[in-house]
């Protein structure tokens, strides 16, 4: 039944503005614009994201979306460069190497948005030819 249902992420955000300035302007995807119920729509390659107000935020310990890229480390290089700052980890048996780790046929970097929620980059390592 929701096999082809379309799927929107929501994602709480602090302060709308800041947010929709991080996703369009940052990360480059394309504003879809406000909704009736308050939300900023963004979009990335048919997949929406829903920027939801919500004043006291929400503390999310987990990765709330991860975008797959076909070349994180140059991904990475070009969000640094509009300013986006990632995350660096050391804890055993995950650790980052210039932001980044492999695990299984993923490797992958993480970042937050300008609301605390944690994003991700990933690359599919069994898609190389």
């Amino acid at each position: 039944m929701l096999m082809r249902a379309p799927v929107m992420t929501m994602l709480p955000v602090k302060d709308l503005e800041r947010a929709r300035d991080f996703y369009v302007n940052k990360l480059g995807l394309e504003g879809e614009g406000l909704a009736a119920d308050g939300k900023f729509v963004v979009r990335a390659n048919g997949t929406k994201l829903g920027l939801m107000p919500k004043p006291e935020g929400t503390k999310a310990e987990h990765t709330a979306v991860s975008f797959e890229v076909d070349d994180v480390a140059a991904a990475i290089k070009a969000l640094e460069a509009r300013g986006v700052a990632f995350h660096d980890y050391d804890f055993p048996n995950f650790k980052t190497v210039d932001h980044m780790i492999v695990m299984g046929t993923d490797k992958a970097a993480w970042f937050s948005d300008t609301e605390g929620n944690i994003l991700c980059l990933h690359q599919d390592l069994s898609k190389r030819a």
